[in-house]
């Protein structure tokens, strides 16, 4: 049986044994440091905290000081923390990463380099692994729409694996899918890693839309369609600047998985707060004193500066720049987000 070690005991990490216990692998399950209170209800036959299901039955857990341990003889190794917390993770595992056929990766987000320039993850991977002298295996991004629970629960779900080499994307694809846990394969790694932390950015516009029909007890659907529109229209112009393939915007990688997160997840309910009336910087004082990261907002402030040191590219990017002066305070964010969603008048 082969193996596969998941870094992050956190909901996605949790959720993903279900389908990799489902088609066959021995997985593990390696909580970091901050995850001792999950392991704990997890070991004591209660459902994971972050998801309200269960853990996958047959799933091996390891505590933060058994990383070796838990990394030993692993044929795959998954990355499924924070993206503020992979470079660490990848130094930490690296030896037992080399060794590995394949490392794939869950976590959505951006890297600033030592020269102040921001990375897609699987680049900032790949330069830690060469700053260390190590060899890495093929990188795969995966990419959404995928919620955790559903993915715990064995909901039926598609998800896209993505690549620079396809023949081990499409190699997970055979040997994770399951009747219900079905994997898309692509060569595109730089829409998928593009789509996955931008979709985080433009999901807090859609839950402030749905705010605004709080605050206000009338809908606002028009606006909501049009924010996602234009968040779509973004995301394949971002990432053909560098080097995609536009069609992956309007997949699973974009369309998709914007739209299951625009339904619900944190980056959606923080939009909805302020959409209701409470101030952006309260909204997340609030939420990260409920231990509810919003990833969109870090990843909005990178992606700003990513497509800043690309000239003449940030124009093109209207929602963007409103959801970023939004995160930052701004004044009237409705105003701001319909600005930036609805057509120029001709």
């Amino acid at each position: 049986m082969a193996v596969i070690t998941i870094l992050g005991a956190g909901a996605m990490g949790s959720a993903l044994a279900t389908p990799l216990t489902q088609a066959g692998w021995e997985t593990r399950l390696w909580g970091t440091w901050l995850d001792d209170h999950l392991l704990d209800a997890c070991e004591a036959g209660k459902p994971h905290p972050r998801t309200n299901v269960p853990l996958a039955p047959g799933t091996k857990l390891y505590r933060s000081d058994q990383l070796d341990e838990a990394l030993e003889g692993a044929d795959a190794v998954f990355i499924a923390v924070a993206s503020v917390g992979v470079p660490k993770i990848t130094e930490m595992a690296l030896g037992a990463i080399s060794k590995a056929s394949v490392l794939l990766c869950t976590s959505k987000g951006f890297w600033t380099d030592p020269d102040g320039r921001v990375q897609l993850l699987p680049d900032a991977i790949r330069t830690i692994a060469a700053e260390k002298g190590a060899l890495l295996p093929p990188i795969v991004g995966v990419g959404g729409p995928c919620k955790a629970n559903e993915v715990a629960e064995g909901k039926p779900t598609a998800t896209i694996y993505g690549s620079l080499d396809e023949a081990t994307a499409i190699r997970m694809a055979r040997e994770i899918s399951t009747d219900v846990y079905r994997i898309e394969p692509t060569s595109d790694e730089v829409g998928v890693e593009v789509c996955a932390p931008m979709k985080n950015v433009y999901a807090i516009a859609l839950g402030l839309a749905d705010g605004l029909e709080e605050g206000t007890g009338f809908p606002h659907h028009n606006l909501k369609s049009a924010i996602f529109a234009q968040a779509v229209r973004e995301m394949s112009i971002v990432s053909t600047e560098l080097g995609a393939r536009p069609e992956t915007a309007f997949g699973l990688a974009g369309v998709g998985d914007l739209e299951v997160t625009g339904l619900s997840g944190r980056n959606k309910v923080y939009g909805l707060r302020i959409g209701r009336g409470e101030g952006a910087k309260d909204a997340l004082a609030a939420m990260e004193a409920a231990e509810q990261t919003v990833e969109g907002v870090p990843a909005a402030g990178l992606a700003l500066t990513l497509v800043q040191q690309r000239e003449g590219l940030l124009e093109r990017l209207p929602l963007l720049k409103a959801v970023t002066a939004i995160i930052a305070g701004a004044e009237d964010p409705a105003a701001l987000a319909t600005a930036a969603a609805l057509p120029a008048r001709v």
